[in-house]
């Protein structure tokens, strides 16, 4: 049985990489204007590291009615804290690699973003029939907003990101498919949503956020007492 700085060294190799498959990711992103500055992404996570996230031992929650807000029902959400990266060795690599020096000062690079002194933020979203979400900005102390998308199958290449004009009128959706990608810099023109649509299955993503400092749900936090270094 590996002793614990083995698991250490496991989980610090697998890290490294998938900030290298990331780091590759972003090389091939193509950069979009309109609506908003944006980028989309392919292939963003190694296969294995999209497996193991869909084999980790959280189901889906209970469609409720969540008023097209994911915080209406935020005693069912699930983030990559400090108890997920201790129980799960994806969790805990995952978060290493988007925590990393490489990953962040390339991100805060390329996407102009305040990074530094931020902390890393992510959520495993699971939805199902019934889901939607209201037009918004993420305005306010998110600094950072990427999706990852984890499915595939029948019907899931409509699952995408709505990005949205100011006024709440389409403009696009980002393409869905496993291992594809969207970034933005939150801004007063980011607006985007997920408009009601057949959810056959289920639409499982990664949500992740560098936010400010002030940030009050510290579970959340994949580092609570550690800032990013960019």
């Amino acid at each position: 049985m590996a002793d614990s700085a083995e698991l250490v060294a496991d989980a610090s190799d697998a890290a490294q990489g998938i900030a290298a498959h990331f780091l590759g990711c972003l090389d091939r992103s193509h950069a979009g204007r309109v609506p908003f500055r944006h980028w989309l992404l392919e292939d963003a996570l190694p296969e294995e590291t999209c497996t193991a996230i869909g084999a980790l031992p959280y189901g889906p929650p209970a469609v409720l009615d969540t008023k097209g807000k994911r915080e209406t029902n935020n005693s069912t959400r699930q983030f990559f804290g400090a108890p997920q990266r201790a129980a799960h060795p994806v969790c805990a690599a995952l978060a290493e690699a988007l925590q990393s020096e490489a990953v962040t000062r390339r991100l805060a690079r390329q996407c102009a973003a305040p990074l530094a002194g931020s902390f890393l933020r992510i959520e495993y979203c699971q939805d199902t029939e019934g889901f939607w979400l209201e037009p918004h900005t993420d305005i306010g102390a998110k600094l950072f907003t990427m999706l990852i998308y984890l499915s595939e199958g029948p019907g899931s290449e409509t699952w995408g990101t709505d990005l949205l004009w100011p006024d709440g009128a389409l403009f696009a959706t980002s393409p869905y498919r496993r291992g594809a990608g969207l970034i933005f810099v939150p801004a007063a023109d980011t607006w985007h949503g997920f408009r009601p649509r057949p959810i056959a299955g289920v639409r499982r993503s990664l949500i992740v956020n560098y936010v400010k400092p002030e940030w009050r749900a510290r579970h959340e936090l994949a580092f609570p007492d550690q800032p990013v270094a960019a």
